[in-house]
Parts: C-alpha cells; sequence; structure tokens
C-alpha cells in the first residue's frame, strides 16, 4: 500500500524512529500513536467497502483538523474524513 506521505503515513513528520506492519508492509511512523491511528484508519475503510486490502491511501489535513483521505483499490475509490484521539477514531464520515 503506497501514500502521499514522505514521513510518517500519517502525518508527514521526520522525526522519531517507529515502525510497524501494515497490510504486509513494513511503513514508518513517527510515534505510536500515529502508527495505531493508521492501523484503525485502515479497518475502517476496509469494514466500509468490503475490499480485502488497499493499493493508495492520500490524506490531507492534520490532527487539529482533522483528516480528508482518499483510498484506491484498482479503478475504485472511496473518500472519506476523520479524526482521531490517541489513536483511537473518534469520528469517520463517508465523503
Amino acid at each position: 500500500m503506497k501514500t502521499n506521505y514522505e514521513g510518517c503515513a500519517l502525518c508527514d513528520a521526520t522525526w522519531g524512529e517507529y515502525w510497524r506492519e501494515i497490510e504486509g508492509q513494513n511503513m514508518f511512523f513517527c510515534c505510536n500513536i500515529c502508527a495505531d491511528a493508521y492501523e484503525n484508519m485502515i479497518g475502517e475503510v476496509k469494514k466500509k467497502t468490503g475490499w480485502e486490502e488497499l493499493d493508495y491511501v492520500e490524506i490531507t489535513g492534520n490532527y487539529r483538523l482533522g483528516r480528508t483521505c482518499r483510498a484506491t483499490k484498482g479503478d475504485s475509490e472511496y473518500k472519506y474524513f476523520f479524526r482521531h484521539e490517541n489513536g483511537n477514531i473518534t469520528q469517520f464520515e463517508e465523503r
């Protein structure tokens, strides 16, 4: 699964040294909270779409304002918005 960020897969920060395997890929995160939020977000997308895996996730936004995202699987796409608190999803809306 690819993302639009070079740094942390969720917030694009380049500090930290936290790695976690998600969807069979070893991914870089700045901290365990971002890793938890990312993993929970992916789980929510898979639950809503019925997809077994995702090809790409595009994320814009930040912690305070929330994140607007687009996930793709082949030719299909799913747009959504989410917020989290300490890695737990607190708001998730299809867009």
